[in-house]
């Protein structure tokens, strides 16, 4: 990958984590819809406190992740697709035990085996959206800048 400033790599990072949502994981989610194991992919229920739809809910939080994930990307040395895998591992991690007890919810989908599978494939085909949008991204970025002599 190609060396950029810590900002333009944070914000990339964002803008993939976004898309990814839009495309991978909510591509996979409507895989699932049409198996019977998901309601119908890109929801639009409000979410509290500010009743922002649910799909940009889950843009905003996969923009965040992307984020962190774009600043963290020169410490790899794995290709991106993989650390964008371990990204989406991570980021169902983090759903299952820290945010669904915030929200009063059963850790790891209530240990239901189809339910923590299909909660994993989502998240890890997220993860490697982000890290192959990140690089599509990353190529046509700006060159970092270079200090004055």
């Amino acid at each position: 990958m190609r060396p950029m400033d810590p900002p333009i790599r944070a914000f990339l990072g964002f803008v993939a984590g976004a898309i990814s949502v839009l495309i991978f994981h909510q591509g996979a989610w409507a895989l699932f819809h049409l198996g019977g194991l998901m309601p119908p992919p890109y929801p639009m229920s409000p979410v509290p406190p500010w009743s922002v739809p649910l799909t940009i809910d889950f843009c905003f939080w996969g923009g965040l992740y992307g984020l962190v994930y774009g600043l963290l990307l020169p410490r790899f040395t794995m290709p991106t697709w993989l650390s964008g895998l371990i990204l989406g591992v991570i980021a169902t991690l983090v759903l299952w035990f820290i945010v669904a007890p915030i929200k009063g919810r059963p850790l790891a989908s209530g240990w239901v085996p189809r339910t923590m599978l299909v909660v994993l494939v989502i998240h890890a085909v997220w993860g490697i959206g982000v890290g192959l949008i990140l690089s599509l991204l990353a190529s046509r970025a700006p060159l970092r800048a270079r200090s004055a002599p």
